[in-house]
């Protein structure tokens, strides 16, 4: 699931190199914690959060396939 992220993202984003994916287990579901250069953010969040959601959306129905719970958070680090 984390290379569908990163694939899906990196396709996206100005800056594909900067683009990391960092899987975090709590209780049973993996939450991808999403980083990327500040100026892609608008771009993968897309109008009204369309992009976004149809990322986690593809990404809940392959994990349930494989019977597991995801979930995915852009994370954006203040420098």
């Amino acid at each position: 699931m984390q290379e569908f992220v990163e694939y899906v993202v990196k396709g996206l984003v100005d800056e594909p190199d900067s683009v990391t994916v960092t899987p975090v287990e709590n209780d049973g579901t993996t939450v991808y914690e999403l980083r990327m250069d500040p100026d892609d953010v608008a771009k993968v969040i897309g109008r009204r959060g369309v992009c976004i959601n149809a990322i986690r959306s593809l990404l809940q129905a392959g994990a349930a396939k494989k019977g597991m719970r995801c979930g995915l958070e852009i994370i954006e680090d203040e420098d």
